[in-house]
């Protein structure tokens, strides 16, 4: 099980740093929508030269021209980037064919999805096998969290990657690496507590317990 650090509202030095401090327990970095917003794939082609032995998964959240935003984040340096599960599906059939081209792999988000289990049906039969549950800011600030959905997603899911997102915590983890998902990701659970490298070590360590 992967551990993946989400990185939204810091700004790109902060990020750097901070990922120097915890790159011991993660594996995963995320540069998240409102990074990409603000400076673009920069901190994509940064993170892959400064960090080789962590994955990089650009949140490009896709919604048109599949392709080629996927290829953008691709040819900076991105391991993953992420399209949107309520977009047209030739949005999609698009970055799952730069994905393939590249070598590398693409995480339909199932954010806001009505109908997960018929959505993933469809997708998996043209080749999605990365799917991510994820409870938005918006969301979580409405009390919302993901995990009914990651067992949702569970459940349906035939032989895909599941990533799970949102407001997820040190205290709340367990709850989560228990269903049983490839990759779990946490951003201010790390990114704003008052000690990151002890909150990131106690993830770590949490997902360790589920998986031995």
């Amino acid at each position: 099980m992967k551990l993946q650090l989400a990185l939204d509202d810091l700004d790109f030095d902060d990020a750097t740093e901070l990922i120097s401090t915890v790159q011991e327990f993660i594996d995963i970095i995320e540069v998240g929508t409102p990074m990409i917003t603000r400076y673009g794939m920069e901190p994509v082609r940064r993170y892959h030269t400064e960090f080789p032995h962590l994955e990089i998964l650009a949140d490009t959240k896709i919604m048109d021209v599949g392709a080629y935003v996927a290829a953008l984040a691709f040819e900076a340096g991105a391991d993953y980037c992420t399209v949107l599960s309520v977009t047209d599906i030739s949005t999609i059939k698009g970055c799952v064919e730069m994905a393939a081209t590249h070598g590398r792999n693409v995480y339909v988000d199932m954010i806001c999805q009505p109908d997960i289990p018929a959505r993933v049906a469809e997708l998996e039969d043209i080749g999605v096998c990365h799917f991510g549950v994820h409870t938005g800011v918006d969301q979580q600030a409405q009390g919302r969290t993901p995990l009914d959905d990651l067992s949702v997603l569970t459940e349906c899911t035939k032989h895909s990657m599941i990533a799970v997102a949102g407001g997820i915590s040190p205290t709340t983890i367990l709850s989560y690496a228990k269903l049983g998902p490839e990759v779990i990701v946490v951003g201010s659970g790390i990114t704003h507590s008052e000690n990151p490298v002890t909150a990131a070590s106690s993830m770590r360590e949490a997902l360790h317990t589920v998986s031995s």
